[in-house]
């Protein structure tokens, strides 16, 4: 017996020992055969609740068949068979004839129209008590992350504090094996990290080093270079030195974030370059954020380092060099 046909025998086995049925019902041999093939050779795509919410489908186009919004009507076995041995023109589907048999084709038909289709079930549940996870609901604030529910990519700001305890829970407890969990319509499929920092001995302080050939073919180099502007106000200037000494660290010489050091922290500085955050932001909201800080971020309150004055001039040197700042309160 080959090993791939003994794996499969085995997961069968393993499926019908431990409860890992949907509880509707027991389902027939073949069905529970074609549930080991599925899990083996079509979750990657299709999920294991066969509904296409996977990290694979978001590069795929067109996307996999979600098999839970099909109508058992017109979706049939001889449909699935037909998929398993011609594949689909213009998709990512493949034949899978002569890498399964056809018994296992025609398992696997009879499995996703039964579990998905008819039933609507969510094929193997994991987490049971048989298979020693006792009181799984102590990890519900992370489900939303492993259901896809809430992309792992959403920024931290734009969570509720709970979700931000589920977050953390999913990323301490659940990712080794759910991976980033299942990709959203509003997930992003890249972002980029840096490697390593510090590079070369790189440092913001003055006199900078100058940069070689190789740290300035990175490409967070261009965010450590300050913007040239002429004809600066002393108050402007005054502001460009506070800034560059002692915000430019973690916020890049450009305030965009994207330096080393800034794309390392989770969340990310702030964009000061970024009109969606820019346009809702203002004077007194941002003298608040340096005098005081922002909570379960990485920026702290400055205002035992820094004077009113001097924030001010900080705010005034944004304005000019990254983005227009809302004059909503008094100018000092």
């Amino acid at each position: 017996m080959s090993s791939r046909r003994m794996l499969i025998r085995l997961t069968t086995a393993l499926l019908a020992g431990i409860s890992l049925l949907s509880p509707a019902s027991a389902a027939s041999p073949l069905i529970e055969e074609g549930r080991a093939v599925y899990n083996f050779r079509c979750y990657f795509c299709h999920g294991y609740s066969g509904n296409g919410q996977t990290l694979a489908a978001t590069y795929l186009n067109p996307k996999p068949t979600n098999f839970q919004q099909a109508e058992p009507a017109s979706f049939t076995t001889a449909r699935v068979m037909a998929a398993l041995q011609e594949g689909k023109a213009g998709t990512a589907m493949k034949p899978f004839a002569g890498i399964i048999s056809t018994r296992e084709m025609q398992a696997v038909a009879e499995f996703v129209v039964d579990e998905f289709v008819r039933r609507k079930a969510e094929n193997t549940r994991y987490h049971t008590v048989e298979n020693g996870w006792p009181d799984h609901d102590r990890y519900r604030d992370a489900f939303p992350f492993a259901k896809g529910e809430i992309p792992l990519s959403r920024p931290w700001e734009n969570l509720s504090e709970r979700e931000s305890q589920g977050k953390r829970l999913y990323l301490s407890s659940c990712v080794s094996c759910h991976d980033r969990g299942a990709a959203t319509e509003d997930d992003i499929a890249w972002d980029s990290r840096p490697l390593s920092y510090p590079r070369n001995n790189f440092s913001l302080a003055a006199p900078a080093p100058k940069i070689d050939a190789m740290t300035s073919a990175s490409p967070y180099a261009l965010h450590d270079i300050p913007p040239k502007i002429a004809r600066m106000t002393s108050r402007e200037r005054r502001g460009e030195k506070l800034f560059q000494v002692n915000c430019a660290f973690c916020h890049g010489a450009d305030g965009s974030g994207q330096n080393w050091i800034g794309k390392f922290m989770e969340p990310h500085p702030r964009n000061l370059r970024d009109p969606a955050f820019m346009r809702d932001a203002s004077r007194a909201t941002l003298s608040h954020a340096i005098r005081e800080g922002l909570p379960n971020t990485s920026m702290p309150a400055w205002k035992s380092v820094l004077k009113e004055a001097e924030i001010q001039s900080i705010i005034t040197y944004i304005n000019r060099a990254f983005h227009p700042v809302n004059e909503d309160a008094a100018k000092r």
